[in-house]
């Protein structure tokens, strides 16, 4: 039993290792957490409901998931190879589309829910 936990605490502290890493070096993440507070601060201010404030986390998370995921691939093929491959250019591609999907994703999601409530403070 200690030993599995310790094992799990080693997990965790590389967990928030490659968190804190990707903060410090990946100005693309940095931009992602900037605006998920945003969007937070923004859902509190609105006072958007519970379940819409999960729905915005949820998408934040995805977010946040899907540029490290992309990272990793961008490194994990850098270390691969250096030259030019077809194969490394379609690995990297296919990573940051996922990331523009999940952009992309993460904007509608933001205008279905914040939309409305803007809307009736325009109206004021």
């Amino acid at each position: 039993m200690r030993e599995l936990l310790r094992r799990h605490t080693v997990s965790f502290k590389n967990a928030f290792a490659g968190i804190v890493w990707a903060l410090q070096t990946q100005p693309n993440f940095r931009i992602h957490v900037t605006l998920s507070l945003i969007a937070i601060l923004l859902g509190l201010w609105l006072g958007i409901t519970f379940l819409e404030m999960t729905v915005i986390v949820f998408t934040i998370i995805l977010g946040l998931s899907s540029e490290m995921i992309n990272t990793a691939i961008e490194a994990m093929t850098d270390l691969i190879t250096t030259e030019y491959h077809k194969e490394a250019k379609i690995a990297k591609d296919v990573a940051a589309g996922m990331m523009l999907m999940t952009a992309i994703g993460a904007v509608l999601i933001a205008c279905f829910v914040y939309g409305p409530y803007l809307w009736r403070l325009r109206s004021f």
